[in-house]
């Protein structure tokens, strides 16, 4: 039997053993195709190819290490859910307006959002979102549904097959365009808002993150909205949830801080 076939096995065994899981953060039973050792499998494979789709890496390394630094405080919050997860937060060249996360904690941030924001609270609000879909799990949950078996098994193609070239291009494509459900949108809003205030950052920027964004889909759609929904209910639910749970009262971290470590490294 060659590796191939004999990877495929593997998999497809390891599918049968983990299709029925207990959620980390909300605790319920789901079908899941993805183990969590595939997850990082599957993340490490393919956040390559997703960056190099977007532009790759911004090339200034104030940038970079700013943007993870802020990362790392919201994944510090979320240890009590995924505590074996190693988040990885990345900035890339791309002009769209656009985040999104892969299994196995790699976060991803394009230069058009990064432009749009003023503050730390706010990048902070969008890592943190990204990192709830992630520790929820809805990145694998939207895989195994929308792009399918497919994505599973290619990680078993040798590397440098021509098969295997086509099959991560293509599977990457559908990985930049994933969408999550409206119901999973809701609970990345509510477990990224306490994130975001477990790293020490003002609840209000999720909102104010939620109205650029919307500001900026009246004058232009863009990629966001491909594959999140309209902020207005987001916006309610985040300021109900702030009221119920009454957050400690957090100041903003200066606009002077995220200009020189973010807006004046874009160019």
């Amino acid at each position: 039997m060659d590796r191939t076939a004999s990877l495929l096995l593997v998999l497809v065994g390891s599918l049968l053993c983990v299709s029925c899981a207990v959620n980390p953060v909300t605790g319920e039973n789901q079908l899941m195709l993805i183990s969590p050792a595939q997850e990082q499998q599957i993340g490490a494979q393919y956040a390559p190819e997703v960056a190099k789709q977007l532009g790759g890496p911004i090339q200034n390394s104030v940038l970079q290490n700013y943007v993870n630094s802020i990362g790392q405080r919201v994944a510090a919050a979320s240890l009590t859910h995924r505590p074996n997860l190693r988040f990885r937060y990345t900035a890339l060249n791309d002009k769209s307006i656009n985040a999104m996360a892969l299994p196995g904690g790699y976060v991803f941030i394009t230069k058009g959002l990064l432009s749009e924001m003023t503050t730390a609270d706010q990048l902070a609000a969008v890592l943190a979102h990204e990192t709830a879909h992630v520790t929820i799990r809805h990145t694998a949950i939207s895989m195994s549904n929308q792009i399918g078996m497919d994505m599973i098994l290619s990680v078993a193609v040798p590397e440098g097959s021509s098969s295997g070239a086509t099959t991560i291009t293509q599977i990457t494509n559908q990985m930049i365009n994933l969408g999550h459900s409206r119901e999973h949108e809701y609970q990345a809003d509510s477990i990224g808002t306490d994130y975001l205030v477990g790293a020490g950052f003002s609840c209000y920027a999720m909102i104010e993150t939620m109205e650029i964004l919307q500001q900026q889909n009246q004058t232009r759609p863009f990629e966001y909205f491909s594959t999140h929904p309209d902020p207005a209910k987001r916006k309610e639910n985040v300021r109900k949830q702030i009221a119920l749970k009454a957050y400690p009262a957090v100041k903003q971290t200066a606009p002077a801080n995220y200009r020189k470590f973010v807006l004046e490294n874009l160019n």
